[in-house]
């Protein structure tokens, strides 16, 4: 049997040590989401190797650090409203929900329906989904109904900041997004600075891409 408490607390020291994890508030998210419970059975043993992982679909859980390194770079604090797009199998938004303290809210879109099924019964089972809601669709849309957003978090690479993200996010608001650029992706924190996007550039990454529509 594996000691899952024990291993994820290991893996957040390391990630403390290496400076990924720079805040309390992140570090307490990382300890308090058990990785395991959102992974199929045949892949908990590898729940706390700092790796993406292929699920279903041919879509990845994150690894920790990249998950760390989002949520601090988002800034995350309770009363936010966040969209998350590309729930995967629903870990990242319960590390950002853990984050906001459970408190704010956090629409996240799928584009497969069975994973989005995935990820609500693993919120479900964790109690999640009063802070947590899912839904299914085209996630360079965003979800106008709700909008705007303070923070936004991509984890799929788009071509570019999809437009009506952007429309979406407030004007003091964050998005945290992979972009697609000639040879590699790279992760952006992306502000309104006069109604016009600022991009501030990370670090190269590596994300499944988006499905991405102009329409």
């Amino acid at each position: 049997m594996i000691d899952f408490a024990s291993a994820r607390r290991r893996l957040v020291n390391i990630l403390r040590d290496e400076g990924i994890i720079k805040s309390d508030r992140v570090e307490r998210a990382m300890l308090s989401v058990p990785r395991e419970e959102f992974l199929p059975n045949y892949l908990r043993l590898y729940a706390y190797e700092d790796t993406p992982l292929e699920v279903m679909y041919g879509q990845t859980i994150s690894a920790p650090h990249m998950v760390a390194m989002m949520c601090e770079l988002l800034d995350l604090k309770p009363g936010l409203r966040v969209l998350e797009v590309g729930t995967g199998t629903g870990y990242h938004a319960a590390v950002c929900a853990e984050a906001m303290e459970r408190r704010g809210m956090i629409h996240t879109i799928e584009y497969y329906p069975g994973l989005a099924l995935y990820a609500t019964q693993n919120l479900a089972r964790l109690s999640y989904l009063g802070v947590v809601h899912v839904f299914v669709g085209d996630g360079s849309k965003g979800l106008p109904k709700y909008a705007p957003f303070d923070r936004i978090l991509v984890t799929a690479a788009a071509p570019r900041v999809p437009p009506k993200l952007f429309e979406q996010l407030s004007s003091d608001g964050i998005m945290v997004i992979p972009i697609e650029e000639r040879f590699t992706q790279v992760l952006y924190v992306v502000t309104k600075e006069g109604g016009v996007p600022h991009m501030r550039p990370v670090t190269y990454v590596s994300f499944v891409k988006m499905r991405y529509s102009e329409e």
